[in-house]
């Protein structure tokens, strides 16, 4: 009998989200160099971030979610670059999936629905970090147009070791 694939909707994320979300960032926090933070958080201590990431404006979060269940199975952002006035048509970009929902093209819904959100804004460059080794995200990020600007060579410590960061921008 074939596998019945589930419908996914994506969404602007809201604050009823937060313990899903905070739960599917824990998982990296945890368990991969993905992302360089080190302690889990409580969805308390993440709220500021989902507020940061209203519905509309260059700094969106979208959630994908099973049409059925409505089960939370990953997210994406856009975030401010870095904080100085000169970067606020520049964002950094990133796709967390839940654990038990990769490869099933979650990742690729919900970049294609934030890049559309992101057209209309006044945005003009995307950047993500990619710790080394991921060649998940660097073909979904190639998918999206991203192309590779350097590497900074072991720029975090996390586990007991060094990892490199590979940075791509994407013209939006």
């Amino acid at each position: 009998m074939p596998t019945e694939r589930t419908e996914v909707q994506v969404r602007a994320g809201i604050e009823g989200d937060l313990d899903a979300l905070t739960a599917i960032y824990n998982h990296y926090v945890r368990e991969t160099a993905i992302t360089f933070d080190t302690a889990i958080f409580t969805p308390e201590e993440r709220r500021p971030w989902l507020l940061s990431h209203p519905e509309d404006g260059p700094h969106r979060l979208m959630v994908a979610t099973d049409a059925e269940s409505q089960q939370i199975l990953g997210y994406a952002t856009s975030s401010p670059y870095r904080p100085k006035p000169a970067y606020t048509t520049s964002v950094e970009v990133s796709v967390y999936v839940a654990q038990d929902s990769g490869r099933r093209g979650i990742g690729t819904l919900l970049y294609d629905a934030l890049f559309k959100a992101l057209a209309d804004e006044d945005v003009h460059r995307a950047y993500a970090g990619i710790a080394q080794p991921n060649a998940a995200s660097e073909r979904l990020h190639a998918r999206f147009g991203f192309r590779h600007v350097g590497t900074y060579r072991e720029v975090g410590r996390k586990f007991g070791r060094y990892w490199d960061v590979a940075w791509y921008e994407k013209e939006l």
